[in-house]
């Protein structure tokens, strides 16, 4: 197995093993060709790594954080990196002799990336928190969720992977433009608030209100609401232009002069009553065939064991299998320097003897470190 190609050929990140948005953030780097060494606990366990495909894409060292001699290795990990990535409460790290500090005083051009859910100072900073918990405080949650009804989390993607590890990615990189040395604090709260931009721009103009499900995109009209079929599946319609509503209308054979007009709210109501009747006379694939051929902007809602065999995705090659696993392609594409996967998740600690010898550690050294159990894994 070689490392993956990609854009960023040569640069080398350093991961400290966490859960949730530094790992995709070290996948990202590792899917645009980033050499990223992943460091994981001594006698970490994980269940069926290899197809934890997140973990796809570095190699992986078993290091006891807590040891002197951990701590050292980590450090020359850092010596010749271009990143760290570390996603510890604020001030676990310098606790452990590897903070920023501890790192630029090695390697002043590195740049130490830190991931949290609160950020690294405020009031909450210290406190523990999941996904939830940070897109609830940033105003993001309030926004999931149909009129008179409780939020409903969209799974773990706001806050952990768009609110945090793509910004910390983001946050990475810019630094590294900038001209290294820098320390990026990356918080879940911060990120997933950014991600409400727009929502706060149109609440400033008037055209959107503060409560869930009773805007013209968050499911309170009828032109941007999911449909249940005839088989029980659904389909997605997000026909916000006229031009687009006109052909949704067509194919649902609706006269446009027979039915409300849909500028006025009050009208939403009965609008949407009429377009689940509707829709609930065909199948959701029978809709598919039938609104594919139009830019009425439905779309068929497929489950993740679908969404690898649409036609489109199949076409892009959106989805790919790897070692007998599905699963999504490296994004954005380049023309020149694409992305390639060619290196699997591995176990914990897999390169531990392979990282120590590029490392300088010689084979006795290595044996002492295993035997004092300040590394472990298997070879490579």
């Amino acid at each position: 197995m070689t490392a993956v190609r990609g854009p960023l050929a040569g640069l080398r990140v350093i991961e400290l093993a966490g859960l949730g948005p530094v790992p995709f953030a070290a996948m990202l780097f590792a899917d645009l060709g980033a050499d990223v060494v992943r460091v994981d606990r001594v006698g970490a366990a994980a269940v069926d790594p290899e197809r934890y495909v997140m973990h796809r894409g570095r190699r992986s060292i078993a290091v006891d954080l807590k040891h002197a001699d951990g701590r050292e290795i980590v450090l020359r990990l850092a010596d010749g990196a271009h990143a760290f990535l570390e996603g510890f409460r604020p001030g676990v790290t310098e606790r452990l002799g590897i903070g920023p500090a501890d790192v630029h005083a090695r390697n002043a051009r590195c740049i130490y990336g830190r991931m949290t859910g609160w950020g690294q100072d405020g009031p909450l900073a210290a406190r523990a928190g999941h996904d939830i918990d940070y897109i609830a405080v940033s105003g993001a949650l309030h926004t999931f969720a149909r009129a008179g009804e409780r939020p409903v989390p969209p799974v773990n993607l706001v806050g952990d992977f768009g609110g945090g590890g793509a910004f910390l990615a983001i946050g990475v990189l810019a630094a590294l433009w900038e001209g290294g040395g820098q320390v990026v604090d990356a918080a879940m709260v911060d990120g997933s608030a950014v991600l409400t931009t727009m929502l706060h721009g149109l609440l400033a103009q008037g055209r959107w209100r503060d409560e869930p499900g009773v805007n013209f995109a968050d499911t309170g009209s009828n032109f941007y609401e999911v449909y249940e079929c005839a088989d029980g599946r659904h389909v997605a319609v997000g026909a916000i232009e006229a031009q687009f509503y006109d052909e949704l209308l067509a194919g649902l054979g609706l006269d446009r002069d027979a039915v409300p007009d849909r500028s006025d709210p009050a009208n939403w109501p009965a609008l949407k009553a009429t377009f689940a009747s509707a829709f609930r006379t065909r199948t959701r694939d029978e809709w598919d065939e039938l609104f594919s051929r139009t830019d009425a902007c439905v779309a068929p809602v497929l489950s993740l064991t679908e969404a690898p065999d649409h036609p489109h995705n199949a076409a892009r090659h959106t989805f790919v299998d790897r070692n007998g696993i599905t699963q999504p392609a490296p994004a954005p594409r380049f023309s020149r320097t694409p992305a390639e996967l060619d290196r699997p998740p591995a176990r914990p600690g897999q390169h531990t003897d392979e990282v120590l010898a590029e490392l300088g550690y010689d084979a006795g050294t290595v044996a002492r470190l295993r035997a004092q159990q300040v590394v472990d894994g298997g070879g490579s």
